[in-house]
């Protein structure tokens, strides 16, 4: 996630504009969202006629007041605009996954028996070394193991790292074909040298542990969100992380996300996930649950496990924050059309 760059001008409505009749719902918590999952997708492809309030105001719904989900709800607003907290420490939150985070912006380390797949790499040398280097060192973690770096998407603050830990450990770097052209195209600062290209559904194996790589463009042409195992005390999960959360400001672009979030929701339900995760861990309460696994290590239900019904009423809060998006896009076109035939 860049810093955004705002919509254009657009009629005054966003997901915190909410009708009183419906507050009744909102009240209903995480477990009237996870019922409403089960349900299916309410808001179909056809419904482009729904007003952008009513998609604010299902995806609201849909949160109830789980954090995780409101926390969404808010990234996903037009004008949102993300936090800069501060680092938190190198941290295991299952026992093959570690996040090592510069705060903003996470790196995710998968644990493998043949050595490490990073997700992500931050914003330059300094935090790879600060954040990912380090970390990896404090967890009892060997930096010189990493084999790939997977870099979600084309921005400054997820491959910033990568080149760094290509040279010093001789990692290879992985993105998707429409995101190196598009760095090949613009040369930004730290641009690392184009190494393997990320195919649609490519499954990278490392000793005992497969990631499952899915393009999910819309964020970036070339947005790709991974798969993976997750243990945690002796359990298996399986664990996803969307690669590229805010969305675009060209209406086409929102669409492409829209489509995206179908397509990725229908590869978990397939997959089975139950765990989400973030590369910006402001978007979905993730700091929050990495300080409450930390206050309690041995915790049995770990917080990064949603559950297969949760994740699902996730993806259907993204949903149904595109929906809302595109149809503001739609309403603020139509009005200045209005406007100019007069």
């Amino acid at each position: 996630m860049e810093e955004p760059k705002a919509d254009p001008p657009r009629p005054s409505h966003s997901p915190r504009h909410r009708s009183l009749t419906r507050r009744r719902f909102w009240q209903l918590g995480a477990a009237t969202a996870v019922a409403a999952a089960d349900a299916g997708s309410l808001w179909q492809a056809g419904a482009a006629s729904a007003a952008a309030q009513d998609y604010f105001d299902k995806a609201a719904e849909l949160a109830g007041n789980d954090p995780v989900l409101t926390s969404l709800v808010d990234a996903l607003s037009s004008g949102y605009a993300p936090p800069h907290p501060t680092a938190p420490a190198p941290q295991k939150i299952f026992d093959n996954v570690a996040v090592l985070s510069a705060g903003w912006v996470s790196a995710t380390a998968i644990l493998t028996s043949s050595g490490i797949i990073l997700i992500d790499a931050l914003t330059n040398p300094t935090e790879a070394r600060r954040y990912i280097v380090s970390g990896l060192c404090t967890l009892g973690a060997d930096p010189a193991t990493i084999k790939y770096v997977v870099v979600t998407h084309g921005h400054g603050d997820h491959f910033g790292g990568a080149q760094y830990l290509a040279d010093q450990y001789g990692a290879r770097v992985m993105m998707a074909p429409a995101d190196w052209n598009a760095l090949a195209a613009s040369r930004p600062p730290n641009a690392p040298t184009r190494d393997l290209n990320i195919t649609d559904g490519q499954s990278l194996a490392l000793g005992d542990t497969t990631v499952k790589l899915h393009y999910t463009p819309g964020h970036t042409a070339g947005s790709v969100s991974p798969i993976f195992p997750a243990r945690w005390q002796g359990g298996a999960h399986t664990a996803m992380l969307w690669g590229g959360t805010a969305p675009p400001t060209a209406t086409a672009s929102k669409e492409t996300y829209l489509n995206s979030i179908l397509t990725f929701a229908s590869k978990m339900s397939q997959a089975g996930v139950d765990v989400e995760l973030s590369n910006h861990a402001f978007c979905d309460y993730g700091l929050e649950r990495m300080t409450e696994l930390r206050a309690d290590p041995g915790i049995s239900d770990n917080p990064f496990v949603l559950g297969t019904a949760k994740t699902k009423v996730f993806m259907q809060v993204m949903e149904n924050m595109l929906r809302g998006r595109i149809a503001l896009d739609q309403e603020s076109t139509a009005t200045t059309q209005a406007a100019g035939c007069c």
